[in-house]
């Protein structure tokens, strides 16, 4: 059967965090904050089982946003004074960290949750940490003066917990590049370099241990807010973001590639430019509280096998789910299983 996962994030019960919201407070503190994220992770764990996901993830329980929980553990961020800043090219505000000094890590970023997830199931576990173009455009920079220069500090880090979290067991480690859909020139030009240094050595790593681990990144046209939606609604009849930079991605070593499809505008025929990876297509919208039939997955999944070999097509959500309500990402979670398992089957003719 096609492969199932989602694209990262889930919603946190409403005894974790402020719930539908991007930068949630947290309930708890300390332990108790501690041990809180774990139950939480659990309880997904155990949902994306029960839906009957093949890849499972940690639903980025242990953190308050994809990018700061990153940042949270790097020297030379200044969270104490967050200034206001636009984000994706001035789409919406936010309060973000500065970056005040040369970057390293303080020590493990992910250690906890990784080998938390590696536990508690035996399917194959995805791992998810921010890209570092991403990461340059959610922080503002009063060092290094060059996003290019700071993108690739980043990217060492990346690396770092990177191949950490291999040793840890992830099987499958995604970098989350939404900013790709944004900085086009950026991401083909330099981008996808960075890209590269961050997952570097995973696979020699992973070899003379004998497992691999695969390198991923997600690109998306970013979660299901207000900002994201409305900035949609200005691209016009097709989106084609895509098409500068999947064919620098399709000449790299990154071995998946997961985008946006289901109720875009994206010409499925740029998936094609991805020839020899292996595809996440989204078939789960992120965007409404709508919960797909498992006819749509398969009608979607069936779109895009005119241009992805069935062999190279995962199945995921079109972005994270965070901001949804979780009986809705529940209800999401199953379909898709369900949808893909129907596309199964519509192949083999039963």
């Amino acid at each position: 059967m096609f492969d199932t996962a989602i694209a990262g994030s889930l919603p946190k019960p409403a005894w974790l965090a402020e719930t539908q919201k991007l930068w949630p407070q947290w309930k708890a503190q300390g332990a108790e904050l501690a041990q809180a994220k774990l139950d939480a992770t659990l309880l997904w764990i155990k949902a994306q089982e029960d839906a009957g996901l093949s890849v499972i993830g940690d639903g980025e329980q242990s953190r308050q946003h994809f990018v700061h929980g990153f940042l949270e553990q790097v020297e030379g961020i200044d969270f104490e004074h967050k200034v206001e800043m636009g984000i994706r090219n001035d789409r919406y505000k936010a309060m973000v960290p500065q970056v005040v000094a040369p970057l390293r890590l303080k020590g493990r970023v992910h250690e906890a949750e990784a080998r938390f997830l590696r536990a508690h199931t035996t399917r194959r576990i995805k791992f998810t940490l921010p890209g570092p173009l991403t990461i340059v455009d959610t922080v503002a920079d009063r060092c290094y003066g060059d996003r290019r220069t700071l993108a690739f500090a980043f990217a060492e880090l990346l690396n770092q917990e990177a191949l950490a979290l291999q040793a840890d067991g992830v099987d499958v480690i995604q970098f989350d590049e939404p900013a790709f859909n944004v900085y086009m020139s950026d991401a083909a030009e330099w981008g996808v370099a960075a890209l590269e240094r961050a997952a570097q050595g995973l696979k020699a790593q992973g070899m003379a241990n004998g497992r691999s681990c695969t390198t991923a990144v997600h690109i998306c046209y970013g979660y299901g807010i207000q900002a994201n939606n409305d900035w949609k609604q200005t691209l016009g009849q097709e989106w084609r973001q895509y098409e500068q930079v999947f064919p620098a991605l399709a000449k790299s070593s990154i071995d998946q590639v997961s985008l946006e499809c289901i109720h875009s505008h994206v010409p499925p025929e740029l998936m094609a430019l991805l020839k020899g990876k292996d595809v996440m297509v989204g078939v789960i919208d992120v965007a409404s509280e709508q919960v797909e039939t498992p006819e749509e997955v398969a009608d979607t999944i069936g779109r895009a096998l005119q241009f992805v070999p069935r062999e190279h097509l995962i199945a995921c959500t079109n972005c994270g789910l965070a901001p949804m309500s979780r009986a809705v990402a529940e209800a999401k979670l199953a379909v898709l299983a369900q949808g893909a398992a129907l596309a199964d089957r519509r192949l083999a003719g039963r």
